[in-house]
């Protein structure tokens, strides 16, 4: 089976299952949590799996535009859309800097650069007074898109989600098949070819850096208009660690990977305690009903499993197997 020609099917069959979701008794506003993270773990692999540079710092980009949307639309007084914009604005100059000073150096001492300067936003939001310190900022009002579609209704809102991740997506999916995303993969399959080509690899990674910081950022800002509030967990250190767990376990470098990923771990978080309830009356262990309390240890049992058992991450081994399968059927 050709997986070019597969892509589209299963696209298209998401897209759909997503569209229908609040008639199949989804719950909107946690599809729409998940989605803003799948938009999130998008961004960062395309820092990551098609240009090869790892971020700690991807965190800063996520609450930075969270705390400037929910800034925006509850003190300032913006509408939606400028507040999406405005999130989307301070991703792009977070990552500008950022990358100013990370690509200037390479391996653990890039990496090591973008969480240090992510930790500096994370003690500034812990200070600044318009973020609530360690309460957050609470109470950010949806209103009305372009003066016209009201937010409130969590399906309205939903259906705004939706296209909004689905353009972004998009755009990450062009960026990755242009002229320019493949001088990215160039970069990272090999830099100095790619310098002794003409290219300037600087400027290409720089790029690379806003691009993927501006849709984290639309991530952020998304994720604000959706649940009401931005929070010190949206810029912690942990939350960069996050998104690289969900694009390894989904897998690094394909596109359907990061959204895999993202919907697992998510589910992991948010449903484990369910699941726990579950086994201990199918199985009278009581042990499983206190499974929803580690949720921590589950994922990190879940990462471990899948860098040992699934070296490419999910999609990636799923991918490779249906290439196998190709090849093999060939005539020889």
């Amino acid at each position: 089976m050709n997986t070019k020609k597969f892509a589209p099917i299963g696209y298209g069959l998401l897209l759909l299952g997503l569209i229908i979701a609040p008639f199949a008794g989804a719950y909107p506003v946690f599809v729409m949590k998940l989605m803003c993270f799948a938009l999130f773990a998008s961004a960062f692999n395309l820092l990551l799996g098609y240009t090869g540079l790892l971020s700690f710092g991807h965190a800063a980009f996520l609450g930075g535009a969270a705390y400037i949307t929910g800034q925006s639309i509850k003190v300032w007084g913006f509408t939606p859309e400028v507040g999406l914009i405005l999130g989307t604005l301070t991703g792009a100059l977070l990552g500008l800097v950022m990358g100013f000073f990370a690509i200037r150096r390479q391996g653990i001492y890039a990496t090591m650069i973008t969480l240090a300067l992510a930790q500096m936003l994370f003690f500034a939001c812990l200070q600044l007074p318009f973020t609530g310190g360690e309460d957050g900022l609470q109470g950010v009002p949806r209103g009305k898109l372009f003066g016209l579609l009201d937010l409130q209704s969590d399906l309205t809102m939903y259906y705004v989600c939706l296209v909004v991740v689905v353009a972004a997506f998009l755009v990450i999916v062009r960026t990755i098949h242009s002229p320019f995303g493949q001088v990215l993969k160039g970069i990272k399959e090999n830099e100095p070819r790619a310098i002794s080509l003409g290219y300037d690899t600087n400027r290409f990674k720089l790029l690379a850096f806003v691009i993927s910081a501006a849709i984290a950022g639309l991530a952020g800002s998304l994720k604000t208009l959706v649940l009401g509030f931005a929070t010190l967990s949206d810029v912690h250190w942990s939350a960069s660690g996050h998104v690289v767990l969900m694009t390894l376990v989904g897998g690094l470098g394909t596109l359907s990977g990061p959204l895999l990923g993202s919907a697992v771990v998510v589910m992991l978080e948010n449903k484990i305690g369910d699941f726990g309830n579950f086994l201990a009356h199918l199985t009278s262990v009581d042990w499983f009903n206190t499974l929803g309390e580690s949720v921590t240890i589950v994922t990190g049992l879940i990462f471990v499993v899948c860098v040992l058992a699934f070296r490419r991450g999910l999609m990636g081994e799923l991918i490779a197997w249906l290439e196998r399968r190709r090849s093999s059927g060939k005539p020889h």
